[in-house]
């Protein structure tokens, strides 16, 4: 069966949980796929719960996990009030402005953000998104809704419950600062911080086991299990393929350039093997999204002239970790083992052949140097 076929057959078992049911009747476009190559150029239409316009994105590899939606304000309007009770990461993708935070019979803390900035409300806060400029606000939301809807499959509840997670939020004036706090665990640097005003400029640390050149910070967020982190690459490189569990949500901030996704079924040298049309690629840019499927092999590459950002939101926090795991072996730092040492890493030398060869292909086609180290003997 092709991956495409597989993949469409996982998304129309979802049909039947109680997020689908619930997307379906928010009436808003539902896109659906690996990727969209543009989120900030997505078709939204009104949406009256929210009261701005919105659409829902259900990519392949969210498998039940994650949900994300887009959503646009009027210039010098605001959405609805709203408490829910799933974790929620926001990412302003244009515009200016503010949101409101509070709890019942408390007073209403602001802060406020523009382009690139990023914030999660607290858990089941009370929150309001107040556009403060003239131009329309967009955002784009990741959020752990369907696994927490299908569990409890009350609608009433996810939206209305009263209680107050006092430990994740108090009302502290500096909770929407930006954090100094940073340090590293196992083989990961961690920046604790609840508010990045700017996702593109954020200061990252080294970690070349990944990829050539390669920086990578977790960020950890208003207590949360769904966090994310920020990685950047030079021109002319790539990424050493990996895998993990599904729900992690990709946005191209910086540069332009593919990504392979493979099922680790095929093997770590599909193209080899003969199973080259197992292989899906996806063209990315700033503004580009896409959810690579659990246990997927993807590698991600940068052909345009400058160094490549990216941002994943996803699970995997150290601070609050959840029991299941998104590498094999019970190892947290999976994603930066060489799979021969029983992660989930390929190195540049055992890679598939074939993967360099287009690399170099698609350089010449854009007029970047390749500027990949030299495989070993």
């Amino acid at each position: 069966m092709a991956a495409d076929e597989r993949m469409k057959n996982l998304m129309a078992a979802f049909e039947k949980t109680t997020y689908v049911k619930w997307v379906r009747r928010e009436g808003v476009p539902i896109v659906e796929g690996y990727g969209v190559e543009d989120v900030r150029q997505l078709e939204l239409a009104p949406w009256p719960r929210m009261g701005g316009k919105g659409a829902f994105v259900q990519l392949y590899g969210m498998q039940g996990l994650t949900g994300m939606y887009v959503a646009e304000i009027p210039p010098g309007e605001a959405l609805k009030p709203e408490r829910h009770m799933y974790e929620e990461v926001i990412c302003v993708l244009a515009g200016h402005g503010a949101t409101e935070i509070w709890r019942e019979g408390s007073r209403k803390q602001m802060f406020e953000w523009g382009p690139w900035s990023l914030f999660a409300p607290p858990l089941n806060s009370w929150h309001r998104l107040v556009n403060g400029g003239r131009e329309p606000v967009r955002f784009l939301a990741a959020t752990n809704a369907p696994m927490i809807m299908d569990v409890f499959h009350s609608e009433d509840f996810i939206f209305n419950c009263p209680y107050w997670f006092s430990d994740r939020y108090a009302g502290e004036e500096d909770f929407f600062s930006v954090g100094k706090k940073r340090y590293e665990v196992g083989m990961q640097h961690i920046w604790e911080t609840n508010f990045i005003p700017d996702i593109r400029s954020a200061a990252l640390d080294s970690r070349d086991v990944k990829g050539a050149g390669v920086q990578i910070t977790q960020f950890e967020l208003a207590g949360n299990e769904l966090i994310g982190h920020l990685a950047q690459w030079p021109a002319g490189r790539y990424h050493k393929a990996h895998y993990h569990g599904p729900g992690a949500i990709l946005l191209g901030l910086q540069s332009s350039g593919f990504v392979l996704l493979w099922d680790k079924e095929q093997g770590i040298r599909p193209y080899e093997s003969g199973k080259g049309d197992a292989v899906v690629e996806i063209k990315w840019k700033e503004g580009s999204i896409y959810c690579p499927p659990g246990g997927w092999f993807h590698q991600h590459f940068n052909t345009g002239p400058q160094p490549a950002r990216h941002l994943a939101i996803r699970y995997g926090s150290r601070i609050h970790p959840v029991g299941f795991k998104i590498a094999p072996q019970n190892r947290e730092d999976g994603v930066y083992i060489d799979v021969k040492e029983g992660g989930t890493l390929i190195g540049y030398e055992d890679e598939d052949p074939e993967i360099r060869r287009r690399y170099e292909k698609a350089l010449k086609e854009t007029g970047v140097a390749s500027q990949m180290p030299e495989l070993s003997d």
